[in-house]
C-alpha cells in the first residue's frame, strides 16, 4: 500500500517521508490538494492520504470534500489530517468531510505509530 502526504511545506513532506520510510512504507508527495487529486487518479493502490488543513491552490478541507464528491470508481484512501488547526469545530468538520484521524502537529514518530495501528495499518515491507 502506497500512503500519500499532502503538505505544502517541502521541510514536513521531509519529515514525514523519513518517518513512514522508517517503518516501510512506499510513500508518494503532493504539494497541495489539487496535486493529491492528480496522484491518487494515476496511483489507485493508494491506501493512505496524510494531509495538511491549510495550503495555496486547494486545503485539506476543500480536499476532504472533493474525494466526498467523486463516485465510487475513484480511489478514496484512509485519510489522517495532520495539521496545526486544533479547534474543535475545525476537528470536526474533518472528520465530518471524510477524515478517519487528525493529529497536531508537532509530532512524533510514536504519536504517527499509534495512528497508524489504530487505522489497521501495520508496519510496510516497502
Amino acid at each position: 500500500m502506497k500512503i500519500l502526504i499532502v503538505d505544502d511545506s517541502a521541510l514536513i513532506r521531509k519529515i514525514m517521508k523519513k518517518m513512514l520510510l522508517e517503518m516501510k512504507h512506499d510513500v508518494i508527495e503532493a504539494e497541495n490538494g489539487q496535486d493529491a487529486l492528480l496522484q491518487l487518479e494515476t496511483n489507485p493502490d493508494i491506501g493512505l492520504m496524510l494531509t495538511d488543513w491549510n495550503m495555496p491552490v486547494m486545503t485539506g478541507i476543500e480536499l476532504l470534500e472533493a474525494l466526498r464528491g467523486k463516485d465510487e470508481s475513484f480511489p478514496k484512501p484512509m485519510i489522517v489530517m495532520v495539521t496545526t488547526e486544533n479547534e474543535e469545530s475545525k476537528i470536526t468538520r474533518a472528520l465530518a468531510n471524510g477524515a478517519h484521524e487528525y493529529i497536531m502537529k508537532p509530532f512524533s514518530k510514536e504519536i504517527l505509530e499509534e495512528k497508524l495501528e489504530l487505522l489497521g495499518i501495520q508496519k510496510g515491507s516497502a
